[in-house]
């Protein structure tokens, strides 16, 4: 498998970071577009990826670090080859809300609202940022037999390229794919419902993420590992508590209350 995308001789431009990229390119562009319908300003949009899409690779980063320390710190220069893979993505959203956090309170605008308008964006750009896996052959799941995987109709060039070292294995950034696409389907027909209300996308999100990636990493072979535990199955745990706990949380009062879809006063700095 050729994780190179591009080579220019001086450079080298990897799949797995040029995916990453029109994840993030895509994601945010959905995601300016719903929040300027809500009448936040370009430039207060702009301003707030400028510095959380950084923000978020170094907390992605620094999330696969620690729990690989063992590696990293025998090898401290890998932990800027990020184009090697190691990103993780609870690292990213912790790091991601921080900082979503402490700009939306210094402009005081209401953090929950802006949370909302991620949602999508984020869906689309795991589903294409997971990609980026496939070509760095990681991520993948337990083995299984060429049969299992030609059964599941998939095209040559995926099945090949979970062949890895002679052996075939579950694609299991195939299933996340697919299943945050679909989630992404079904919450931008969601969160256009007329009783929808702020809060709930992002509720969505917590708990179509967290059952997914609970269940993916059953298959997963390469986890994240803390006192015997597979780290992503905790944090799916977390989120599917806290999206459940804040669905409930918004659901009571009238539903012509706070709905996503009517226009307020954006300042305020209400969470």
């Amino acid at each position: 498998m050729e994780n190179v995308l591009l080579d220019l001789g001086f450079i080298q431009i990897y799949w797995y970071s040029a995916l990453i990229f029109i994840g993030l390119f895509i994601g945010g562009f959905l995601v300016l577009r719903e929040a300027e319908r809500f009448g936040f300003s370009e430039d207060f949009m702009v301003n707030l990826f400028f510095y959380l899409v950084p923000f978020s690779i170094i907390g992605a980063r620094l999330y696969y670090v620690v729990f690989n320390w063992s590696y990293y710190s025998a090898s401290p220069m890998e932990i800027i080859s990020i184009w090697n893979g190691g990103l993780a993505i609870h690292g990213a959203l912790l790091f991601g809300l921080i900082w979503i956090f402490y700009y939306t309170s210094k402009y005081r605008f209401r953090t929950l609202r802006v949370i909302d308008f991620m949602a999508v964006g984020l869906l689309i750009g795991q589903a294409i940022g997971r990609w980026g896996n496939f070509f760095n052959q990681e991520a993948y799941g337990s083995e299984v037999a060429r049969a299992y995987l030609e059964n599941l109709r998939l095209p040559e060039f995926i099945i090949e390229g979970m062949n890895i070292g002679g052996v075939y294995y579950h694609p299991t950034f195939l299933y996340e794919s697919v299943g945050l696409f679909v989630g992404f389907i079904l919450l931008m027909f969601l969160r256009r419902l007329k009783y929808v209300k702020v809060g709930h996308p992002t509720s969505f999100y917590l708990i179509w993420y967290g059952v997914l990636r609970f269940f993916i990493e059953t298959l997963r072979t390469d986890s994240l590992m803390w006192n015997g535990l597979k780290v992503a199955q905790i944090t799916s745990v977390i989120m599917i508590v806290i999206g459940m706990i804040m669905f409930i949380k918004r659901i009571r009062g009238s539903v012509f209350e706070d709905r996503y879809n009517e226009m307020e006063d954006l300042s305020g700095g209400r969470f």
